[in-house]
């Protein structure tokens, strides 16, 4: 029986604890570790175990683990029951507010990280494309409109080559310095935009505020994509245009430490998903190759309702 395998994993406080957790966040093996005040060895024998349960699922991107509870089937079943209960537990209140404190801090560990690099980060991207002129490739792609989005726009140069097919630009970042560029930026080059400091899974905008958005080379960064993408189609107008240009799945761990990525790139069939999930239909999918090993996509989408 299915259920007596689910509740044989789950007979442990730690392992209880380590599912409640996950059901609400997907973190790392050292996140996990952080929230728990446990050693590795003793939480990765906890880990396999929940997960040859079906509770939890790992997703491997390189040579790091992401633990989270599972998407669908028993497992999920299980937890989405379990879980009025566990709210009702000081233990797993405390543990919850644990994992907070730990995402605030890699929160503010990538603002910190590209505030740092703002500067010079103009230069680390043209090593990475090239000879590609990935503002053209974006532009092309783009049709006149009222207002347009720039998400993670960084130091404002994509938005500068957007200013002459939008009305109003809007450029939103995380990183205060990178804004700063931006803004110098965007005033030599005689553009006016409006600057908003704002995380891409929380953007600070209205409903359905934009008639076009792009996000470029961002996704990465994100913990969950699948939010970013989700508060793309909340604040684009029905019929409204999203291009995104996105890395192919690479294995380069490098970039998590020099450009401060968290996913190594993704699937075409991923991001093919994500976008059907939240009302986008793909009009156009271009893949380009890059420096080191990497390709780029470049994909249009329409936001169908």
């Amino acid at each position: 029986m299915d259920i007596s395998i689910y509740l044989k994993a789950l007979a442990d406080p730690t392992r209880i604890r380590l599912a409640n957790i996950l059901f609400f966040h997907e973190l790392s093996v050292n996140e996990i570790v952080a929230t728990m005040d446990m050693g590795q060895s003793r939480i990765s024998r906890h880990l396999k175990i929940l997960t040859d349960a079906g509770i939890l699922k790992c997703r491997r991107d390189g040579v790091w683990a992401f633990y989270s509870t599972v998407d669908s089937g028993g497992g999920k079943k299980v937890m989405n029951a379990l879980s009025p209960v566990m709210n009702l537990d000081p233990i797993l209140e405390s543990d919850l507010k644990k994992t907070d404190r730990v995402i605030d801090k890699r929160k503010k560990n990538t603002a910190n990280f590209f505030d740092n690099v703002a500067p010079k980060w103009d230069t680390m991207k043209k090593e990475l494309l090239g000879d590609f002129n990935l503002n053209k490739a974006i532009t092309e792609l783009m049709e006149n409109c009222k207002t347009s989005l720039d998400l993670g726009c960084g130091t404002g140069e994509l938005l500068c080559h957007m200013g002459p097919y939008s009305e109003k630009l809007i450029g939103v970042d995380c990183s205060p310095e990178m804004l700063g560029e931006a803004e110098t930026r965007i005033r030599e080059k005689g553009f006016r935009a409006d600057l908003r400091l704002g995380e891409l899974e929380h953007l600070p905008m209205r409903d359905n505020e934009a008639d076009l958005a792009v996000i470029s080379m961002v996704l990465h960064h994100l913990t969950k994509p699948e939010e970013g993408i989700k508060e793309v189609s909340r604040v684009l107008k029905p019929g409204g245009i999203f291009i995104f240009a996105e890395f192919g799945k690479h294995n380069l761990e490098k970039m998590r430490t020099e450009y401060g990525d968290r996913w190594l790139g993704f699937d075409h069939d991923y991001l093919g998903e994500i976008l059907e999930n939240n009302g986008f239909r793909i009009t156009v999918k271009k893949e380009h190759p890059l420096t080191q090993g990497l390709s780029l996509y470049i994909i249009k989408a329409v936001k169908s309702f």
